[in-house]
């Protein structure tokens, strides 16, 4: 694999959702989740200090001899320490004890609330969608929910949802080009990638922003890049993430 070059789409948004880890914190992927189970598993190889890791495959601080193509494969219990079941994430959440979880979305509005339903009216959709699956209980009950998109676009990230999957408001999105944190109850712009600028920013997003504070993503450190490429090594990850170039993207 080449090198990577300077905060690449791809190394932006994994990155950027690792970059929402904290110290001593519980942190859990879910399924059809794979960037988010790279940014887990980066976490833990380059960031000095420790957290626990959770994952739907049921897996504890597992250790992995590779990062699997599915966020569900059962390699993810390699090395854990115990099994969780599915129900178990569930009610962890609903006690308070899930710090941060990683959450998808076909929409997402400026509040921080998403949509995995449908495009289009209920009754009549455009596209019908494969539902919230944990997203409505742990949206709302988890102590923090980062969500992400691969694209980034006005009919992602909307002012208006067309269906209200999960509500109580995401506190973090991660796109290639940005990262959102909540603010007075909204997502604010955080950082934007250095490839594009705050105005395009603001263009490919379908919902008003504050961004007071906001600067250039910090570039990524060595660490970060390299455990990226072991994670990595052939570029599968990044070819078949579904992140296009920003003339690419269909608005």
């Amino acid at each position: 694999m080449t090198e990577e070059p300077f905060f690449s789409l791809f190394a932006h948004l994994v990155i950027g959702l690792a970059r929402f880890i904290r110290p001593d914190e519980i942190a859990f992927s879910g399924v059809n989740s794979t960037l988010p189970m790279l940014a887990c598993l980066l976490a833990r190889q380059c960031y000095n200090f420790s957290f626990t890791y959770l994952n739907v495959a049921g897996g504890v601080d597992p250790e992995p001899a590779h990062a699997p193509l599915s966020s569900s494969d059962p390699i993810l219990t390699q090395g854990s320490c115990s099994i969780f079941a599915n129900e178990d994430f569930y009610d962890l959440c609903c006690r308070g004890g899930m710090d941060i979880c990683f959450l998808g979305a076909a929409q997402v509005d400026g509040k921080g609330n998403t949509n995995l339903s449908c495009i289009g009216d209920w009754h009549a959709p455009k596209v019908r969608l494969p539902g919230g699956g944990g997203a409505p209980v742990m949206l709302p009950t988890a102590r923090r929910a980062v969500g992400w998109r691969t694209e980034h676009s006005p009919r992602t990230l909307v002012e208006r949802l067309d269906f209200t999957t999960a509500a109580g408001g995401l506190h973090g999105l991660v796109t290639p080009y940005a990262v959102f944190e909540k603010t007075d109850g909204c997502l604010a712009l955080k950082h934007w990638n250095p490839a594009v600028s705050p105005e395009e920013i603001r263009r490919r997003t379908g919902f008003a922003f504050d961004a007071p504070q906001a600067t250039p993503s910090p570039k990524p450190d060595q660490r970060e890049l390299s455990a990226l490429r072991r994670l990595d090594p052939e570029g599968v990850f990044a070819a078949g993430s579904g992140i296009r170039l920003w003339s690419e993207e269909k608005t």
